[in-house]
């Protein structure tokens, strides 16, 4: 593998990652219009992937983020250092005591059933993480005094503010600088990006710090809405995934931006929402193509997470020195297992993940 990962004894993080954190409400079963009580978790697209690599894989981690110094930011404190984050790396804003100026993200979040599909609605506006800006975080001293081995973000971050674009830029410029490997997952919202230019705005933003990426990863609609890399032969309902296709796809994206040394794509058909086929496949600059096993209608208790869980899943095949092929299956693997329990972010072992990846079964073990 052509990447070049910092020893772990020279580094205090083996990940830090770069995103909003927000309060997750959950009304279970039932829909949120209706609900009268919620069950709380956190969250965050980028934030997400850390506390896999955490919980699930045992690798040192630590978020970098904002939140409006009040009792819902201590309580999402609470939730990462539950999931052993590091915190020593979020900026605390002063609350104005209404949310006029700084407040705290919250996402209800339906799972969905049957026919009915999952259905998020983010209140995040004016959040303590998108008004973060270039100069607030010390990277040379995280980068280069403590040391980190990955610094994963994305697109969800990216698209909060025209500032939180330019952190995007500010940090990963500072990664590289000090040898520590990128990862961005492009996680296109259209929600976010709806009011401010759409999808043209944000290929415009995604194009500009693409340049600066070890490691690219989306799913089956990303690169076409996030970087404008058109996936042949493939409707509006994603009803027929042929791998060739994002083959021809990936190899698009690998010649138009050389600075990638790997792609990881993953791959859903939604027949309901709780009956998906399910898979991924990946590149490499050293080894070419590598598929992880397809696994049709998975049963799907909470899709989201999935795609973050593949994330970390991978990072931690790469981390470890494990071949490519070995990395996409620990990434499909742990995608489908933290689809199976509620919540954004993963309740999955390192063992369960081995089992599944190697062939394993649902068989109850005793």
């Amino acid at each position: 593998m052509s990447l070049s990962i910092r020893p772990a004894d020279q580094c205090r993080y083996d990940i830090v990652s770069l995103g909003e954190v927000m309060l997750r409400l959950d009304p279970g079963e039932g829909r949120i219009r209706t609900s009268r009580s919620f069950r709380a978790w956190e969250g965050g697209g980028e934030y997400n992937v850390a506390r896999g690599l955490r919980r699930a894989f045992g690798q040192r981690a630590a978020v970098v983020t904002a939140l409006a110094d009040n009792e819902v930011g201590r309580l999402v404190e609470d939730f990462i250092l539950q999931g052993g984050v590091s915190v020593d790396h979020i900026s605390w804003v002063p609350y104005d005591g209404i949310g006029r100026t700084v407040r705290n993200g919250l996402n209800f979040t339906e799972r969905g059933f049957g026919v009915r599909g999952a259905v998020g609605v983010s209140d995040r506006g004016n959040t303590a993480t998108s008004q973060l800006k270039p100069g607030d975080v010390d990277w040379d001293h995280l980068f280069g005094d403590l040391g980190a081995r990955w610094l994963h973000t994305g697109g969800i971050f990216a698209a909060l503010s025209e500032s939180t674009a330019e952190v995007v830029v500010e940090a990963v410029t500072a990664a590289k600088k000090h040898g520590t490997v990128v990862s961005y997952d492009l996680n296109f919202r259209p929600s976010l990006w709806k009011s401010i230019g759409g999808e043209a705005k944000a290929q415009e933003v995604n194009r500009a710090i693409a340049p600066h990426i070890d490691v690219m990863i989306g799913n089956e609609e990303d690169f076409t809405a996030s970087l404008g890399f058109e996936v042949e032969g493939v409707d509006d309902n994603l009803s027929d995934l042929d791998v060739s296709k994002f083959q021809s796809m990936i190899a698009t994206a690998s010649a138009a931006y050389p600075n990638f040394e790997v792609i990881g794509n993953t791959l859903r058909t939604v027949h309901s929402a709780s009956d998906n086929d399910w898979g991924a496949i990946a590149w490499s600059k050293d080894e070419g193509f590598a598929e992880a096993t397809h696994r049709p209608h998975l049963e799907i208790l909470d899709r989201v997470g999935g795609g973050d869980s593949f994330a970390s899943g991978l990072i931690y095949g790469l981390l470890t020195g494990e071949p490519l092929q070995t990395a996409v299956e620990y990434g499909a693997a742990h995608g489908a297992l933290a689809m199976t329990t509620p919540g954004d972010t993963t309740m999955v072992t390192k063992a369960e993940v081995l089992k599944l990846a190697g062939g394993g079964s649902a068989r109850v073990d005793r």
